[in-house]
């Protein structure tokens, strides 16, 4: 167990020491070369990225009260808490107006919500059955959970107004959902703590099955990333990223080892689906996620949920990630 860890974390170094190498050459390579007519990217394009907020942590750290709140100002500049599951858009902005359009029709960015940094272990995740869903550390029969099998090497955290139904069996994995926000690992060099929102590019998806339960393992990077650019697809991650799939599957298929469980098995003969497959379960998920709100089914799940017409952009999430939801998967 030891010897797999430390391949996981000599891969996750060897990733970024790559990405500096590159980024070093490509300076290298600028003093030389000819500058060209291109307009310049709007300084605004870079913030307009992220989703601009004040994080509040309450409680002593490593304690059973210990949350995560965000903070956001809202039209009178008065301070407001938002919900990370229900508040906080799914979909981001790509880039203002008067930015220059995405190359091929790029899809649109999506919004990452991180639970849990790379290089750490602690468990937290959204608290869904709690008034705004802040971030907690999860915890089992009154025990704190950590990571047994060591830190996690990438970002990892969940994509807002989604939900992996459990009434909804999956016609491709044959299992219902596992009753949470849609999972997301976010592959990029930098550490994002917890709490922060991520404007991310989805690159592919895979299958877990988790005590007979379908958890999507939605695969990411952050736009800002170096590698963001380069990335587009999980054919570009395996090209140019080798190794990284497989790193996250195993993780996932052996980390509960330690607690004496089995390993996790994968749907779709472990494959990680493309893009255009993961746009599908994140229109589906998102699907899910409005009939609950909306039904106001919360007393059925252990959830306190807001009035669908009190939250904004709900209307904008629906629409985008139904224009690139492709209904016939058999075709992805």
């Amino acid at each position: 167990m030891r010897e797999s860890t430390l391949q996981i974390a000599l891969a996750a170094l060897g990733i970024s020491v790559i990405g500096l190498l590159i980024e070093l050459k490509k300076r290298d390579n600028k003093k030389n070369k000819v500058k060209d007519n291109d307009p310049p990217i709007p300084k605004r394009q870079a913030s307009i990225r992220r989703y601009e907020a004040l994080i509040l942590e309450r409680g002593s750290v490593g304690s059973k009260d210990y949350r995560v709140h965000v903070l956001q100002k809202d039209t009178s500049q008065r301070a407001r808490e938002l919900s990370l599951w229900h508040d906080v858009p799914l979909v981001a902005p790509s880039a203002p107006s008067s930015a220059p359009a995405s190359p091929r029709n790029a899809p649109p960015l999506f919004n990452f919500v991180c639970e849990i940094p790379k290089c750490t272990r602690k468990k937290f995740e959204v608290a869904t059955d709690e008034t705004k869903c802040p971030i907690k550390q999860d915890e089992k029969k009154g025990v704190l959970r950590e990571f047994k099998k060591g830190d996690i090497f990438f970002n990892y955290g969940c994509f807002p107004r989604t939900w992996e139904d459990p009434r909804h069996v999956s016609k491709d994995t044959g299992y219902p959902g596992d009753n949470d926000p849609l999972d997301v690992c976010e592959i990029g060099i930098r550490q994002i703590g917890t709490g922060q929102v991520r404007a991310v590019k989805v690159l592919g998806v895979l299958a877990m099955i988790d005590d007979d339960e379908t958890d999507w393992k939605v695969v990411a990077i952050d736009v800002d990333d170096r590698w963001a650019p380069e990335l587009n697809d999980v054919e570009d991650v395996e090209r140019l990223l080798p190794g990284t799939i497989s790193f996250i599957r195993e993780w996932f298929r052996t980390y509960k080892i330690p607690d004496g469980k089995p390993p996790n098995k994968f749907a779709l003969d472990e494959k990680c689906m493309g893009a255009k497959y993961a746009h599908k379960v994140i229109h589906e998920t998102h699907t899910f996620w409005c009939d609950l709100v909306q039904k106001q089914l919360g007393d059925d799940f252990g959830f306190q949920l807001p009035k669908l017409e009190t939250l904004r952009g709900v209307a904008n999430d629906s629409k985008m990630v139904r224009k690139i939801s492709n209904p016939d998967l058999t075709k992805l």
